[in-house]
This record gives C-alpha cells, sequence and structure tokens, in this order.
C-alpha cells in the first residue's frame, strides 16, 4: 500500500497549487488525475496579474519557450452590435496556453503524480481513506474540476440538478495562410456578449494561436449560439473562414449556485470541484489558485487532525474571499431588462471600463491573495 499525508485528486490549477504550498510545508503530497500532462482545457486562458502574485511566478523564465501575451486592450460588444476598445497604458493580463500553464504549475508543485490513472474506488477505514485499493491517505482533496469523483462522493449531483454553466472552445495554430487572414491582435483580446447576458463568446490570438469559444448559463442552444458567434466573427472579418469545427466542451458552477458540500472529515475540494467560478465574468483560474493555497493553509494549522471541525475554517475562508455560498435574492432579471441592462453597460465607455472590465473581469479592485 502506497501511503502519502495528502491525496490530491486532479492536477489543474487548483490541484497543484494546494499541492505546491503543501509541500513548501514539508508534507508528502500525491497527485492523481485521468489524464496524461500537458493536456488541453477548454478555457480562453488568460491570467491577472493577481495570480501572478499569489503564485509568486517568475514571468520571464516561465515565458521561455511558452506562451506569456501581455494584454493591453480589450474589445468588448454585444454579439451582432457596437463595439468599444478599452486601453490600457500598461499589461492588466496575461495570455496563456492551458496545456502550457498546467502542466507547468504541476511540474513545478513538486508532488508525485499518477497520471493517466482515473479514481476508480474510494472507501474509509478509520481515519485513512483507501483509493483504486493501492494508496492510503488521512487527507483527500477534490480538484478534479466540474465532474470530480471526491464531490460525488460527498453526494454532488454531477451534470443532474445543477445550474451549470456550459461552454464550448477550440485552440489551435493557424498556417501562413490563416494568420495573413486574421486581423486580431495579439495584445487584444475580445468579448462579445450574448443579448441576454446569459454568456458571452471570445477571440484571443496568442502568437499564431487563436482561441475561440463561447460560454452560457444552461445547456440549451449552446451550439446554436456558438454557431451564431462565428458567424458574426467571420462577417466582421475577425477570424478565417476555414476554421477547424471540433470544439471541446466544459461545464463549470458559480459561486453563489451550488450548494455542493465542500468539508467533511478528511476532505476538502478547491478549483471547479468546489464551484468557486465568478458570476460575473465566468473566470474559474483564479479562483481555483486561490482556494487551492486557501485550503493548504487550513490543511496545515490543522496539524494533522482533520476532523471536519477542524477544516471547516476552509469553509468559512471561502466565504470572506469569495462572497456567501447562497446568491442573493432578487438574481433573476427577466430577458427584457437584460437586454437594456446590455446596451446600456456596453454602449458607455466608462460603464465597460469600470464595471464590466475592471470588476467583474480583471477584479482590479481585489488585492492579491496574501
Amino acid at each position: 500500500m502506497d501511503r502519502c499525508d495528502a491525496l490530491i485528486v486532479g492536477g489543474g490549477p487548483a490541484g497543484s497549487s494546494c499541492a505546491w504550498k503543501l509541500r513548501q510545508h514539508g508534507m508528502a503530497v500525491m497527485l492523481l488525475d485521468k489524464a496524461p500532462f500537458p493536456r488541453d482545457k477548454v478555457c480562453a486562458g488568460w491570467i491577472t496579474p493577481a495570480v501572478v502574485q499569489a503564485l509568486q511566478l517568475d514571468t520571464e523564465a516561465y515565458a521561455r519557450g511558452r506562451v506569456l501575451q501581455p494584454i493591453t486592450a480589450i474589445r468588448t460588444g454585444l454579439i451582432h452590435g457596437r463595439e468599444l476598445e478599452t486601453r490600457y497604458p500598461a499589461a492588466v493580463s496575461f495570455g496563456i496556453r492551458r496545456c502550457e500553464f498546467d502542466h507547468y504549475l504541476l511540474q513545478r508543485s513538486g508532488a508525485r503524480t499518477q497520471l493517466g490513472q482515473a479514481l476508480k474506488s474510494l472507501e474509509k477505514r478509520g481515519n485513512e481513506w483507501i483509493v483504486n485499493h493501492a494508496i492510503a491517505t488521512p487527507l483527500l482533496i477534490g480538484a478534479g474540476g466540474h465532474f470530480c469523483p471526491v464531490a460525488r462522493s460527498l453526494g454532488a449531483k454531477l451534470g443532474a440538478t445543477e445550474p451549470a454553466v456550459t461552454a464550448k472552445e477550440i485552440e489551435f495554430e493557424m498556417n501562413p495562410q490563416q494568420l495573413a487572414a486574421c486581423p486580431v491582435r495579439a495584445d487584444t483580446p475580445e468579448i462579445y456578449f450574448c443579448r441576454d447576458l446569459k454568456g458571452y463568446g471570445w477571440c484571443f490570438r496568442k502568437g499564431n494561436y487563436l482561441n475561440i469559444g463561447l460560454g452560457r448559463e444552461g445547456h440549451q442552444g449552446l451550439a446554436q449560439q456558438l454557431g451564431d458567434f462565428c458567424d458574426f466573427l467571420r462577417q466582421r472579418g475577425r477570424i478565417p473562414g476555414n476554421i477547424p469545427d471540433k470544439f471541446q466542451g466544459h461545464a463549470y458552477l458559480f459561486r453563489g449556485r451550488s450548494a455542493r458540500k465542500l468539508v467533511a472529515d478528511g476532505v476538502l475540494l478547491v478549483g471547479d470541484a468546489a464551484g468557486l467560478a465568478y458570476p460575473q465574468s465566468g473566470e474559474g483560474i483564479r479562483p481555483a489558485v486561490e482556494s487551492g493555497l486557501i485550503a493548504a493553509a487550513v490543511v496545515v494549522e490543522a496539524g494533522g487532525d482533520y476532523r471536519h471541525q477542524r477544516l471547516q475554517a476552509y469553509r468559512d475562508r471561502l466565504s470572506a474571499r469569495f462572497g456567501p455560498e447562497t446568491a442573493p435574492a432578487g438574481g433573476n432579471v427577466s430577458v427584457f431588462l437584460r437586454n437594456i441592462l446590455a446596451r446600456a453597460l456596453l454602449g458607455n465607455r466608462w460603464a465597460t471600463r469600470r464595471l464590466v472590465l475592471d470588476r467583474w473581469f480583471l477584479r482590479a479592485h481585489q488585492p492579491a491573495l496574501q
């Protein structure tokens, strides 16, 4: 039987950030993921300076042989509507490729890894969890995304009654003809909202790579909305006409829209497994990283006592950092009012910059996690 101080299921930013911090405190950490790394991940793919700071990322070292595209402007608008471009005097975010970013963080964590290995069995024996009949650990951390098997073991109804956001995305390297036909600037990602404000599409160039996708609340009509969005981009001359058509799907939960149990005896959920994406923007990387670091701090403070009562501090700190678990009343706004709000916000330069971008997408008002 292989033993470790903590077993993390999921090698994305939440799991690798948690592993990295636990390893700094001398814990023996093992990380299990069903996918071999590097692997692709559905995501627009950018990180804010707050993520760089929280991860103590050496940007010069990271950029050697990897994409780290400074973002100094953002183009916004409604699909089939007016567009605005907001420029900044310095980089407000950085474009990354998730296949590179996730692999880098996983390698840097220093955790032992079992990649290409799914969690197939899970049982509790006394104060230990036995995973796949081969690994024993007193602490199990679920970081496996929306469909995390650890979340399922805590009672999550995966894909059943949860109000998930669904997205489809593709990222591909453009050939010379596509490069010549693509006017999207690498320093200026483009975001176009659905008219009902229930989602948005994006078009983001990273060197020779182009990332296109769309996400919205619920899964009904996603394919149709995505097709309409790509047609819109072609009509505006933003993308080449012959892009690949193999879009990949993904699902996640907004903070405040999930009833998932986050803590139990010897168990914590982090990142998308905990349903922490920001409801205003859908961003999941920053809350994933921060929840992994918060979880690690609580684990270290617990000193080996992983009873529910000792781990409850994790849930409390998530609420302090990300807001209440339950969305406030009055969140359901009619489609008519949403349309009025969309036109008002996205047609005004001040509102677009200060509210939509600075507050919702960049979260510039919230300092980096210390």
